[in-house]
């Protein structure tokens, strides 16, 4: 199984970004998928998180401004983030709780390799 994020990049301060991360291989069902950043010299924190059935979860610092969504046809999740700030500077990293193929319910843990978001004027 493999994540594969993308969409980084640099933005003005206010502006936005779109984030994705596609998750392929031998899935039979993904839960919960999620995006965390870690900024420069900081542990990685949540940054939202949304279940299977589309329920949503913000850390206080991006409410109002991010939005987590996902198509589970794709198997991708997505990241709006509108307003952006100088402290959301970050390596943004996609998680997923995956199925695989040949399991009913165990669940695992995949990380995707990370997308540089740099908020700069």
């Amino acid at each position: 199984v493999q994540l594969q994020a993308s969409g980084g990049g640099l933005v003005q301060p206010g502006g936005s970004l779109r984030l994705s991360c596609a998750a392929s291989g031998s899935i039979r069902r993904i839960n919960d998928m999620a995006w965390y950043r870690q900024r420069s010299g900081k542990e990685r924190e949540l940054v939202a998180s949304i279940s299977a059935g589309g329920s949503t979860n913000y850390a206080d610092s991006v409410k109002g401004r991010f939005t987590i969504s996902r198509d589970n046809a794709k198997n991708t999740v997505y990241l709006q983030m509108n307003s952006l700030k100088s402290e959301d500077t970050a390596v943004y990293y996609c998680n997923a709780a995956i199925v695989l193929l040949r399991y009913i319910s165990r669940s695992d843990d995949y990380w995707g390799q990370g997308t540089l978001v740099t908020v700069s004027s």
